[in-house]
């Protein structure tokens, strides 16, 4: 599968199969079903084989493109005696940074049944980082954002909405990436927008505090319990309110690899479990405006 690299303006409009480029710009189809036969606005696409080493570059190459259109299903009213209207499957944009583990652990779980929803697009500021190039690999359009400001064609976060309101994008995961979010996209997505973070916050979190620069944090500290957090996205760094946390000791002779070792495990299964609620339509908000994860078992219990 080839994925060319391109730069798309215009007008989004699902049922014709090209854009009328604005100021005689580039339009090029992207090699992927479902996307090339729509038009888009302008975006960025990144290119599977630019960076990368020769031979993941013949690897790329040979991949083929697993990404099926979902199909959307709405939700009907129904009678009391029929059974319970179907909820549609939700289209889900990641972003990441680095080597996107939780991203590949929500894309398996969508893939096996355990998530209700798609990825329909990866986010990235990174073009030639893991996470970019297993999307590749997946068959997943990659959206470089943001671009570099010596660009001559900088994409901005109005950009950004367009192309994912475009793509149909319901809910928005942060899975490691590192850049603020723009306020454009926070109003564009309010209350849809969660990122995970590898402490209990508050505890650990702000500006400065990711990877493993965390975890040392936390061993120094001398705390004796740490964790993922998954949060709403606001215009701060890890201030949003908090959905979902799992709680992992602290050993005595624990170094910071080794925690975030077990952290990342913990965040895997988290991020799964709470894509999943949040693709049932699972999620509810106390009248203090606390989010509530609904149990799929028992929905009078929450969480």
């Amino acid at each position: 599968m080839e994925i060319q690299n391109v730069i798309l303006r215009g007008s989004f409009n699902p049922t014709v199969s090209s854009v009328q480029t604005r100021k005689a710009r580039l339009f090029t189809k992207l090699a992927v079903p479902f996307l090339s036969e729509i038009g888009f606005p302008k975006w960025v696409s990144m290119k599977c084989d630019c960076s990368f080493h020769s031979d993941t570059k013949r690897n790329l190459q040979r991949c083929r493109n697993r990404a099926q259109k979902a199909e959307c299903k709405g939700i009907s009213d129904v009678e009391e005696d029929k059974p319970k209207a179907k909820i549609r499957r939700k289209n889900l944009a990641v972003f990441v940074s680095g080597g996107g583990s939780n991203f590949r652990s929500i894309h398996e779980a969508t893939l096996n049944g355990s998530v209700h929803g798609d990825i329909v697009v990866l986010v990235t500021n990174k073009h030639d980082c893991g996470g970019a190039e297993y999307a590749c690999c997946k068959g997943i359009p990659v959206i470089v954002f943001p671009t570099r400001k010596d660009k001559e064609d900088v994409f901005s976060a109005e950009d950004l909405v367009i192309a994912l309101k475009s793509l149909k994008v319901d809910f928005i995961l942060l899975a490691g990436y590192l850049k603020l979010i723009p306020a454009a996209l926070i109003r564009a997505y309010p209350k849809a927008i969660l990122n995970i973070h590898p402490s209990l916050l508050p505890a650990f979190g702000g500006k400065g505090y990711y990877g493993m620069k965390v975890h040392k944090a936390v061993i120094a500290s001398g705390a004796r319990y740490s964790g993922p957090t998954i949060h709403y996205v606001d215009e701060q760094y890890d201030t949003g309110c908090i959905l979902a946390q799992r709680v992992v000791p602290v050993l005595a002779k624990d170094t910071a690899e080794e925690l975030a070792a077990r952290v990342l495990h913990e965040e895997h299964k988290l991020y799964v479990e709470v894509s999943a609620a949040l693709c049932e339509e699972r999620i509810t908000w106390r009248e203090d405006g606390v989010p509530l994860i609904q149990s799929k078992e028992n929905p009078n219990n929450y969480r």
